[in-house]
This record gives C-alpha cells, sequence and structure tokens, in this order.
C-alpha cells in the first residue's frame, strides 16, 4: 500500500484495484466533510495536490461535481451523521 501513498497514479491505483470514479468520488466527499465552501479554483488545487500525476488530471472536473454533490443541501444531513461519528470516533480513542 506504500506505492499508493507514494505514487498517486491510476496505473498504480489500478493495480490495486481501485478506479479512478471511485477513489475521486470518495476523497470529494472526505474533504466535502472537512469544509463545505470551497470554490472551484480551490477544490482544483487541492485536486491537484492530491492527484500531481498527468493521468489524474482529467479526473478534476468529476472531483469538483462530486464535491458540489456532496455538499448539495440534500446531502447535509448524510454529512453531519458522518462528522459526529467521527468526532464520537475521537473522542472514545482520547478516553
Amino acid at each position: 500500500m506504500d506505492s499508493y501513498v507514494t505514487e498517486n497514479r491510476p496505473e498504480t491505483c489500478s493495480n490495486l484495484g481501485l478506479d479512478c470514479r471511485t477513489c475521486v468520488r470518495h476523497a470529494a466527499s472526505s474533504v466535502a466533510s472537512i469544509c463545505q465552501t470551497i470554490e472551484s479554483q480551490g477544490l482544483f488545487q487541492i485536486f491537484l495536490s492530491m492527484y500531481p500525476s498527468a493521468g489524474c488530471h482529467p479526473m478534476a472536473l468529476t472531483f469538483e461535481a462530486e464535491y458540489q454533490e456532496a455538499t448539495a443541501p440534500e446531502s447535509l444531513p448524510a454529512l453531519v451523521a458522518v462528522a459526529s461519528a467521527s468526532l464520537a470516533n475521537a473522542a472514545a480513542a482520547a478516553a
């Protein structure tokens, strides 16, 4: 799994059984759970930081679309539930 961390490229991910859309969807959802008000340019910068390989760059618009979907008003209760569960887990771990 270390190769995934150091080589975030489509071929590396596919060798690990990951497809680009699923990976980008989960990443966008994670970013949305942290901050729901990122502008388009900021999302692009975050995407480039997470996926520096040129082979990943065609997925930037998908990342933005998935982020927008995750931050849509009907999705916010789900994000609150995830954030609450994360906080509860962190509190339990700290105790």
